[in-house]
């Protein structure tokens, strides 16, 4: 029986994100996925601000700028003619607070190819075509049977494998909830001869209802989304009668029914559920990926942190944390899919959500900072910005110059304001960082 501290099942963005989280920490663990190659399509696209700095805090965000764009306008076609509307992500110019303002289209497949690659030099790997069976716990740990027939002996097994979910199936939760809408949808990644890729394309009132093909940055790619009932005469066939373009090949496709559905708990002893496990989002405001990656990076640390000795009540944390938080989510996904709304910004770019109500945020305000929101950029005395100082496992200590002390958290949250020294947090030193003026 092979034995580490951590088995993640599902190697999308959420696991690969967990995976590397870990790594970086010095905690073993294993990743391994039922697929037996990486998926090659884009189901989620859009990066939202607060991804991204996670994602610098991991060490991917210049891959990651590299390989996206800012979202396109959309050129709205009604029969011969077509008009250009606003882009369905805000433009906005990067503050000293706020350095990544605006949404970031990838394909998700280059998201979890950088994420891949990420691991990759922290030591870990994904096991594909490994599939999960049944498992076991107990108060030693948790037993793992692979369809394979190998045994795997975690401390901890996160189940990070998607609406079909094996590790949720097996603690017996459901997804409650329900469908959005009546009509299952398509979506498909096509390439198109001809088409302009300056525009996200849309046609409202197209026959079999409206179709959409965004351009997928540095790919010869379209995303498809439409009404799965065209394809009954054919993709092709469909987007060359709508668009007047033909398509050279589809690289990839799916139907799927718009749903809004979570879990009600996220940990059973030792098992915790994360991602897609845990909820069903519909595709509009794009904060399936987005809130995903959000609960691998606030379990990741405090994982670490149990794994080094420290109490069990911290765990105990991740659910009260993200439960309320993907509850707030669904209802917004819910809205905008309900009525189509193009309005992004503040409600869909994540930077707002915050744990004051958490047991882990205490002490008084300060300025605008406030126990369990998330911390923003600064620009420290010495003239290095505050998220450099971040960067990493640990927790960080800002000292204002009338003695009010601000920690932060490994994730990137205020766990207090006060007079407080912490020379360690969650089982590592903490970084102090002086900062003069009062924030």
């Amino acid at each position: 029986m092979y034995e580490t501290s951590v088995l993640i099942v599902g190697a999308g963005p959420t696991g690969l994100t967990l995976a590397a989280d870990l790594a970086r920490r010095g905690i073993s663990s294993r990743l391994i996925d039922a697929a037996v190659a990486p998926f090659a399509g884009s189901r989620g696209k859009g990066i939202q601000p607060r991804t991204l700095e996670i994602f610098e805090d991991l060490g991917v965000i210049d891959a990651i700028l590299a390989t996206g764009a800012r979202y396109p306008r959309v050129r709205i076609h009604i029969g011969r003619f077509s008009l250009r509307a606003g882009s369905f992500a805000s433009s906005k110019q990067p503050t000293e607070s706020v350095p990544y303002p605006s949404v970031w289209m990838v394909p998700q497949s280059r998201t979890e190819q950088i994420l891949r690659e990420r691991l990759a030099v922290l030591g870990g790997e994904v096991e594909w075509g490994k599939a999960l069976a049944t498992f076991t716990q107990s108060d030693r740990g948790v037993d793992a049977v692979l369809t394979s027939g190998e045994l795997i002996r975690a401390t901890f097994l996160v189940g990070c494998d998607g609406g079909h979910s094996a590790v949720r199936n097996v603690l017996g939760l459901r997804l409650e909830g329900g469908p959005v809408g009546q009509e299952p949808m398509l979506v498909a990644n096509l390439e198109i001869e001809g088409l302009d890729r300056s525009d996200w394309h849309v046609w409202p009132f197209a026959a079999g209802g409206v179709m959409g093909l965004c351009p997928l940055p540095n790919s010869p790619l379209f995303e498809l989304i439409a009404r799965a009932k065209i394809a009954a005469s054919g993709i092709e066939e469909a987007v060359r009668r709508v668009s007047g373009h033909d398509v050279r090949r589809i690289a990839w496709s799916s139907i799927y029914r718009p749903a809004v559905r979570m879990v009600d708990r996220y940990r059973v002893g030792r098992v915790l559920l994360a991602g897609d496990a845990a909820h069903s989002h519909p595709p509009a405001g794009g904060q399936g990926l987005n809130t995903g990656i959000e609960y691998a990076y606030n379990l990741g640390w405090k994982l670490a942190s149990l794994m080094r000795g420290g109490a069990g009540s911290l765990l105990d944390t991740y659910e009260v944390e993200r439960l309320p938080i993907a509850a707030a989510v669904l209802g917004l996904s819910k809205r905008l899919h309900q009525t189509r709304s193009i309005r992004r910004g503040k409600a869909t770019n994540q930077l707002g959500l915050n744990y004051r109500k958490s047991p882990l945020s205490s002490g008084v305000r300060l300025g605008r900072l406030h126990p369990g929101d998330r911390m923003p950029d600064l620009r420290l005395e010495d003239g290095s910005r505050l998220f450099d100082h971040m960067r990493g496992s640990h927790a960080t200590e800002l000292v204002t110059a009338a003695g009010s002390r601000v920690l932060i958290r490994p994730d990137g949250y205020i766990a207090h304001i006060g007079s407080t020294h912490f020379a360690e947090y969650a089982g590592e030193p903490t970084r102090c960082r002086p900062f003069h003026p009062e924030p």
